[in-house]
């Protein structure tokens, strides 16, 4: 760990959430990354206020700043938002807050440089600047430590299964990409090939993932040595990524595809019937890196290849320490104490 962010750890934040448990899983992966004593401050603009969203003024009725408010001083040392939806709130806070509070904006919202101290978008996206940051991946929960975790605890049912194992993650349609007859079909006939050499299947579905497409993937590999969320036990995807010697996933999940990049083990990526440029660069920017190929039609050998793994969560982390300490000295501002008096 950095002097930056042994200085950074145990300090307040505020994470400006809508909701949507994609956008969570990015601001408490880097929160988490920073180790910070974080509280989640949950928003939800309606009418004008959504529309005119991230371009547009926190509604009056909500009362920013003030103790009617869940947005009062004292000021948090740093606040961090993903979507839309929660930008106008970084923005309102830094009129208020000012220099007290660092405040960083992850995705693109196509908003002013100034509305933020700082932002990360993917490598893939073409925003860039003085207060930009870049990686190849999308931040997350599994930072290097989480992993390390994981790994020291094998399930049952995982250490049943043959090896190599191979996790393989279901993905949905989205505007880019369809899952077509003849996608699936590729699909499966990898997945039984998969089982004819040995190895053990761990499948997960994702909520985008619709009943017809898990039911196919469960009709494929039937009668193989595997697990299968069914959807209602506890998810077993944080077992599956600490433990899989491969994976299969989706190319139209950003997520999908980032989050095992950063355990060092090959990826194959199962890409549906359509894409897009910015997909195409995401995946391309991998290939290059040596974490993913292509899954191939038809896939006849599970191959192993290794690349530096992935941790983006540690990587943004560690640059917003640097970034907020380097100010602070600039400043000339003592550091205060942190949460606990540590």
């Amino acid at each position: 760990m950095t002097e930056a962010l042994e200085t950074v750890a145990g300090r307040r934040g505020w994470i400006i959430s809508d909701g949507k448990t994609g956008n969570d899983v990015q601001t408490r992966g880097v929160f988490d990354a920073l180790r910070l004593e974080y509280t989640v401050m949950r928003v939800a603009p309606a009418g004008i206020w959504a529309a005119l969203s991230p371009w547009g003024p926190v509604s009056p009725a909500e009362r920013f700043g003030t103790t009617q408010s869940q947005f009062h001083p004292p000021w948090p040392e740093f606040t961090i938002c993903v979507g839309r939806l929660t930008t106008h709130y970084i923005r309102r806070l830094k009129q208020l807050a000012g220099l007290a509070t660092y405040t960083v904006i992850l995705q693109n919202p196509k908003v002013a440089p100034k509305t933020a101290d700082l932002f990360w978008v993917p490598e893939h996206d073409m925003r860039r600047g003085a207060n930009v940051i870049t990686t190849l991946t999308a931040p997350h929960s599994f930072t290097a430590q989480r992993l390390r975790e994981l790994r020291a605890t094998l399930p049952s049912d995982i250490a049943a299964l043959p090896s190599p194992r191979v996790a393989v993650l279901l993905g949905g349609p989205t505007r880019e990409y369809r899952y077509t007859p003849a996608a699936l079909a590729r699909l499966g006939a990898a997945l039984r090939k998969l089982a004819q050499l040995g190895a053990g299947l761990m499948i997960t579905p994702s909520r985008r993932t619709p009943a017809d497409v898990t039911a196919f993937v469960g009709e494929a590999t039937a009668g193989v040595p595997r697990l299968l969320w069914d959807g209602e036990s506890a998810n077993p995807y944080p077992a599956f990524l600490a433990h899989a010697d491969a994976f299969i996933v989706p190319a139209d999940s950003v997520n999908m595809t980032g989050e095992p990049c950063a355990t060092g083990k090959p990826v194959y990526v199962f890409a549906p019937e359509g894409g897009s440029p910015k997909f195409r660069r995401f995946h391309e920017a991998l290939q290059r890196h040596g974490a993913t190929r292509l899954l191939p039609d038809p896939f006849d050998r599970l191959e192993t290849w290794s690349y530096a793994p992935l941790t983006s969560s540690d990587a943004i982390a560690a640059e917003i320490a640097r970034r907020w300490v380097k100010r602070r000295q600039m400043l000339g501002t003592p550091q205060p104490a942190r949460v606990g008096g540590a």
